[in-house]
């Protein structure tokens, strides 16, 4: 898979380097997150894009906490958090020119987390001149995780230690499937050219939570995510970890998936036959 990239690469993260890798995801979960959990209010949380787009001192103090451990364990990576891309949005176009690069959700559906919903993840990207090749997708509350590089099959590990692969749906016709889609992120007019789609879905919602929908994604228990809102820290994880699931993932144009492209959606899906078909039903899409 490397023969695309500009240099020749060494494999992927040893076995050691994913150990280390959930460790400190697990610990800044434990340090960072759960302890915050139901404790922050509505009131004391800030703001970024608008007044659904969330920020707290979780989110601050987990990545900080990860991008310190993670600069520790690779020192000539790149380490890229949203947070920090909020406050720098220049980092976001460095992550595809960089050889490694580890990219940081630190509390993925914040909008739940301050609710007191207890679904929200933690996101870990490695990429490759901005080319996933390894995924994390970490539960803080049942603390287990999904995990999968461009050389192994996804599965599915927790704490006490029992792993067991990951297997996407079968998928199916239209009328069969459900998954999710982005639907109130997109502007307007999209959003009128999409609407009536969606009756010949099956169902059709959102988490707020990418973390947990590519969780369910990879488990078979949906068949389709899109997106039209390509922030690498929500997608490029679970990018690789569909397509190591089973599932495909492309760009609708049929495009490779790559954290440089900023415009269009991105469709996974658990087959190909599955995707050829929603792409085909989104197809009014790709006028823009």
């Amino acid at each position: 898979m490397s023969d695309s990239l500009p240099i020749p690469l060494s494999p992927p993260l040893t076995t050691a380097q994913q150990t280390a890798l959930v460790n400190l995801v697990r610990r800044a979960s434990r340090a960072e997150i759960m302890p915050r959990f139901r404790t922050v209010t509505r009131a004391e949380a800030d703001t970024k894009s608008g007044p659904t787009d969330l920020v707290t001192e979780a989110d601050r103090q987990a990545e900080a906490m990860l991008a310190r451990g993670l600069q520790r364990m690779f020192p000539h990576a790149l380490i890229v958090g949203e947070e920090a891309v909020a406050e720098n949005p220049d980092l976001r176009d460095a992550v595809a020119e960089a050889e490694l690069a580890f990219i940081i959700d630190p509390v993925d559906g914040t909008w739940n987390f301050v609710h007191g919903l207890p679904l929200f993840g933690v996101i870990i990207a490695v990429t490759r001149f901005g080319r996933p090749v390894l995924g994390l997708l970490h539960d803080p509350v049942s603390d287990d995780w999904i995990i999968a590089d461009e050389a192994s099959p996804a599965r599915l590990a927790a704490a006490l230690g029992s792993e067991r692969a990951v297997r996407v749906s079968k998928g199916g016709d239209l009328a069969d499937l459900q998954g999710y889609i982005h639907f109130y992120l997109m502007p307007q007019d999209q959003q009128e050219r999409v609407a009536p789609l969606l009756a010949t879905l099956a169902r059709c919602f959102t988490l707020r939570c990418s973390c947990h929908e590519y969780r369910l994604l990879a488990q078979g228990a949906a068949d389709f995510i899109l997106s039209g809102v390509l922030n690498p820290w929500d997608h490029a994880a679970g990018v690789l970890i569909c397509q190591q699931a089973g599932g495909v993932a492309w760009m609708l144009d049929g495009r490779d998936y790559n954290t440089a492209i900023t415009e269009g959606f991105l469709l996974c899906a658990s087959d190909q036959a599955t995707w050829d078909r929603l792409r085909d039903h989104f197809d009014c899409l790709l006028e823009d």
